[in-house]
């Protein structure tokens, strides 16, 4: 066997190797190495609707929001990492202030932190940078910016939506999460660059194409 073809067949078995640490869980956790990033976009009335009161910001404050970010979490072809650093670095009080225009919970930032922040790889500075990058490029629909009124929509109609909003974007690179009654979050996938591009194991986890969701609006 030739130099080349040795050195080929030893990527190739690395790279199952790889696959197979992740799948037996050896190699999980490890800040910064993971395949790719989801943005998880939170419908906050939904959110909201399911408090037995007010709390908080982002329910009880003078502001409405429509979609927030739930966080930026990193990804494996199959799976995730999370909580790669015990106990997290903890956060500064102006950096968590610094984000809650996006995410309006102080526990919320402080949570996706130390849960998915630590597995980027990143300081939480980069880190919250990459959130507010990642969140500028995604367009949200027009008809989601400030909607007034109560509506019923299919869990393909949200995507669609999300679709012809963001050119470039396939229906294998977004899901839809709901519960039984609403919409709760529509999720993207990029890459760590931050171009969209295909998850299939995400993708296959949104509701059903044609299940009716409801949407509350602002309130």
């Amino acid at each position: 066997m030739s130099l080349r073809a040795c050195a080929a067949l030893l990527l190739v078995l690395a790279a199952i190797g790889g696959a197979k640490a992740q799948e037996n869980g050896s190699g999980r956790n490890v800040p910064g190495q993971f395949d790719f990033y989801v943005l998880s976009l939170s419908w906050s009335p939904s959110y909201c609707a399911t408090r037995d009161k007010p709390d908080g910001l982002q329910c009880g404050g003078p502001r409405p929001y429509a979609f927030v970010v739930h966080g930026l979490w990193p990804q494996y072809e199959r799976g995730y990492p999370d909580s790669c650093a015990r106990p997290a670095p903890r956060l500064r009080p102006d950096q968590v202030r610094g984000m809650l225009d996006l995410m309006p919970s102080p526990g919320l930032v402080t949570h996706e932190w130390a849960k998915h922040g630590t597995c980027s790889g990143l300081s939480a500075t980069a880190y919250f940078d990459l959130v507010r990058a990642a969140r500028a490029r995604v367009v949200i629909p027009q008809s989601y910016v400030d909607p007034t009124d109560y509506r019923m929509v299919s869990a393909a109609e949200v995507e669609t939506a999300f679709q012809m909003a963001n050119p470039g974007l396939a229906s294998d690179m977004i899901a839809v999460d709901c519960d039984r009654t609403r919409l709760r979050e529509v999720r993207v996938c990029l890459t760590k660059d931050l171009a969209f591009r295909a998850c299939p194991q995400v993708n296959a986890a949104s509701c059903p194409a044609g299940r009716r969701l409801a949407v509350p609006p602002l309130r």
